[in-house]
């Protein structure tokens, strides 16, 4: 049991049967009446995120939400497979539980599965990613004082914008989480 006047920035607690985690918190004490404190949280099964404020003593129990890494093997229709390192055995994730980053994931990647009570609700990609440009248009010489950017398709099938220097077949790095381009490979 954790009381809401213990709370941290990433704390997980079980509220009315939903798992929620503390994105902001604010203790107040105000100049009458009783001390509370402010809360923001995610429902980290569902995304949603809200705020409401809490007695401090009003007590949840925590959740213990779990973080394994496994290696993307494929996927098959709406099936992504998933090795374990350690078992090696192939754990099958609906891809309903995959947000709009997993595209920049290409096969053996490791990624960050997150469970709660053995469901799996999420899959984080690596922050960053190596990825091969597979089509875009050529650049031209002349109009480099600006930072003009152009599409980019990438060999997950994913699409960023390039500066107009990155050619096809250029290796590139890209933030998984805002889907932007970085510089080139290393």
């Amino acid at each position: 049991m954790i009381s809401a006047g213990e709370f941290r920035n990433g704390i997980t607690f079980d509220m009315e049967g939903k798992v929620m985690q503390v994105v902001e918190f604010q203790h107040v004490k105000p100049g009458k009446g009783a001390a509370f404190v402010r809360v923001k949280m995610k429902n980290v099964i569902t995304g949603g995120v809200t705020e409401t404020s809490f007695n401090p003593t009003a007590k949840f129990p925590t959740a213990f939400v779990e973080r394994k890494k496994m290696e993307y093997s494929y996927n098959d229709g709406e099936l992504y497979y998933f090795m374990d390192p350690e078992t090696y055995e192939l754990e099958p994730i609906d891809g309903a539980s995959l947000d709009d980053s997993f595209k920049f994931v290409k096969e053996n990647d490791v990624c960050t599965i997150m469970s709660y009570k053995g469901k799996v609700f999420g899959v984080e990609p690596p922050r960053f990613v190596d990825l091969v440009v597979t089509a875009t248009e050529p650049g031209f010489a002349g109009n480099t004082a600006t930072n003009t950017l152009k599409p980019a398709t990438l060999e997950t099938g994913a699409e960023v914008k390039v500066p107009l220097f990155i050619n096809e077949g250029e290796s590139i790095q890209v933030d998984t989480t805002t889907g932007e381009y970085l510089g080139r490979s290393k």
